[in-house]
């Protein structure tokens, strides 16, 4: 006998950053929540940023205001809440005599320092890059900076964990597993689920549907959900490249271009410098997204610009592309597009709600959550009215410490397990926080750690990641997980995704998959 449809309050295609914020939100506030990810959560746009969680201090010049006062207030908020994933980060913005005048740059970054009522971040500072190690990297040309803040995010495990909380808080989270039709049904939405590893089917029901498809929001749209959207998306292209350390202090460059862009040069996991993004209008499937090679002439152009060594292809270890889904607003240029979200309702009185979103940014993800669920309230009744916010005082998990106890943590975790080098559990204690613990499990020597899959990935980690957050494949845990792709060879990597064919669990993959087609 099949199992009877499973019935919620909400049902989320999507497992990016908004569709993971949106459950995590709802769950919180007590309702029945299915989310949906046709692959690994974290796959597309929100694992393919700039690593930031920072206010925009370009957007000023758009006037977006009101966006980038909300993502100013969201940074020390979202610090509070995964101190383990997010640090603060100071930025170099160099003075470039035939672009912005200094005057201008710093209007911008007094705005920036007050627009969103700052507390633990540090305010802007004037630079002498003669005097200031920060200079010694740059050209000799550039003699005035200005220093600011933001902080960087690990954005993939921000997704995770994200979707963990909620998983924890009572949503069903379900990875490799895609919506394939939708309709409405009386009060309710009917939407047929697809396992993407077995094909088994089933269908649910939900009171409410949340289009968070990211790149695929009007294809939701029109191929699942039969409906016809007012709203346009822009696919914008944005690329990073990532290059052996160019410089030795822990500070990040801003650095402004000659057509208006600006790229970041920023250290990345020790032993790299992350540079980028690109904008440039995408058309195409977004899952294939590539990074082209006027991109990459673009991005070593642009830092050579003002690194006294040059950045050229041959320094270049990694690349990425990701494609934004920014609401279309009629702005010529890609990157004047706006980054603010829009939320388009589809639905008469007495219909189940479609909301659909277009847009966001990694730093509002919390706030576009809220205003869902806000969207919401007519359509679900008492309970929905009587909601409050809750997500910005509960911490993520492994985030439950200050965002001044790290060192006092990691100390505390090395005198647990002193087998692992100290590499080793710096990596796994930001990865993992106070859960760091839970991956190691009963492990009292490095033997106890089983497999070792090249760098420091271990089988017990790869085990954790699997039981506990969703991992099938190499690319999930090397990628997405851990960026340990960058330690790991080729061969190494083909040999984790064997292994994890190899000992897969018979019957569901995923956490929270296996009532999708089961009997």
């Amino acid at each position: 006998m099949p199992n009877p449809q499973r019935c919620y309050d909400l049902a989320i295609v999507g497992g990016g950053i908004n569709g993971c914020g949106i459950a995590r939100d709802a769950a919180g506030r007590g309702y029945s929540v299915l989310l949906a990810e046709k692959d690994d959560l974290a796959s597309a746009t929100s694992s393919w940023s700039t690593k930031l969680i920072h206010g925009g201090l370009r957007y000023l010049e758009y006037y977006e205001f009101r966006l980038v006062r909300e993502a100013l207030k969201e940074r020390e908020v979202l610090w509070n809440l995964a101190p383990h994933i997010i640090r603060p980060l100071r930025f170099i913005l160099p003075h470039h005599s035939g672009l912005r005048p200094a005057w201008l740059l710093r209007l911008g970054l007094f705005l920036y320092d007050h627009l969103g009522g700052r507390k633990r971040l540090k305010g802007t500072t004037t630079l002498n890059l003669g005097t200031d190690p920060a200079g010694a990297p740059l050209k000799p040309l550039f003699r005035i900076g200005f220093e600011y803040s933001d902080c960087q995010v690990d954005d993939a495990r921000l997704v995770v964990l994200t979707a963990k909380d909620a998983a924890e808080r009572g949503a069903v989270v379900e990875t490799r597993t895609e919506v394939v039709a939708a309709h409405r049904d009386g009060g309710a939405w009917v939407v047929t689920l697809r396992r993407r590893d077995t094909g088994a089917e089933e269908t649910i029901r939900a009171r409410m549907l949340i289009n968070a498809a990211g790149p695929w929001v009007a294809e939701m749209l029109g191929r699942a959900a039969g409906v016809d959207s007012a709203a346009q998306v822009r696919m914008v292209q944005g690329s990073h490249i990532v290059v052996r350390r160019m410089f030795e202090h822990e500070r990040a460059y801003i650095f402004q271009n000659a057509d208006n862009r600006i790229i970041f040069a920023i250290p990345y996991q020790d032993d790299f410098t992350l540079i980028g993004t690109t904008d440039q209008d995408f058309r195409g499937d977004p899952g294939a997204v590539a990074i082209t090679p006027a991109e990459i002439d673009y991005l070593c152009a642009a830092a050579s610009e003002y690194f006294r060594k040059p950045v050229s292809r041959d320094d270049i270890v990694w690349s990425y592309s990701g494609v934004r889904p920014l609401y279309d607003d009629g702005a010529t240029a890609a990157q004047a597009a706006t980054r603010d979200y829009v939320l388009e309702l589809d639905g008469e009185p007495g219909q189940p709600p479609l909301l659909s979103i277009f847009g966001g940014k990694i730093t509002t993800y919390r706030k576009l959550a809220e205003a869902v669920l806000d969207r919401l309230v007519p359509y679900g009744g008492e309970a929905f009215a009587a909601s409050e916010s809750w997500s910005g005082d509960k911490q993520l998990p492994g985030g439950d410490f200050g965002i001044d106890e790290f060192e006092t943590l990691l100390a505390g975790f090395i005198e647990a397990y002193p087998f692992l080098a100290p590499a080793h559990a710096r990596r796994l204690l930001h990865a993992y926080g106070t859960r760091a613990g839970r991956v190691l499990g009963p492990a009292r020597s490095a033997a106890d750690l089983g497999r070792v899959f090249g760098a420091d990935l271990t089988e017990v980690e790869v085990d954790y990641l699997r039981r506990e957050e969703w991992a099938v494949t190499a690319a999930d845990i090397v990628w997405r997980r851990s960026k340990l792709g960058l330690r790991l060879s080729a061969a190494e990597i083909a040999d984790l995704d064997r292994w994890l064919a190899e000992t897969a669990p018979v019957g569901a993959s995923t956490v929270g998959a296996s009532a999708v087609g089961a009997a």
